[in-house]
């Protein structure tokens, strides 16, 4: 039974989805950012940040487990090698979602899928303290 399970299948059966979902999954490795459905965008972002934590472990056993989802060895290597230390410090949130107007030809709602910028270290602007000037 699938209670519970909000998002995941896209309409497909497993095989087609498993392949649609690792040559996405290589496209967004190798390019930084992809545009797509937003449902498609939606599940494919969970799956980024699964694989991005992998390559955060840089070891054997979670290359190998981040090959099987992938399966382009090129991003793989790419992965290890550029992504996984660019977020080593950062705790989560790789991908974002971003909506844009909808495709032409049938209005489907559409995103782009992104790596975010910049590491743990500059994420988050630190905010400047605002001195009141005193009035004499």
């Amino acid at each position: 039974m699938r209670h519970r399970k909000i998002r995941g299948k896209l309409g497909r059966k497993t095989g087609p989805r498993r392949a649609l979902l690792s040559t996405s999954l290589a496209s967004l490795i190798e390019h930084g950012r992809i545009s797509m459905t937003l449902a498609k965008a939606k599940v494919l972002s969970r799956k980024a940040d699964k694989v991005v934590t992998l390559a955060k472990r840089q070891d054997l056993h979670s290359r190998r487990q981040a090959a099987a989802l992938i399966r382009d060895k090129a991003a793989v290597a790419k992965l290890f090698s550029e992504i996984g230390p660019r977020f080593a410090d950062r705790n989560g949130g790789y991908t974002r979602v971003l909506k844009i107007t909808p495709r032409r030809g049938d209005r489907a709602p559409s995103a782009i899928l992104e790596f975010t910028s910049r590491g743990a270290e500059e994420s988050v602007p630190a905010k400047e303290k605002k001195t009141k000037k005193k009035k004499k």
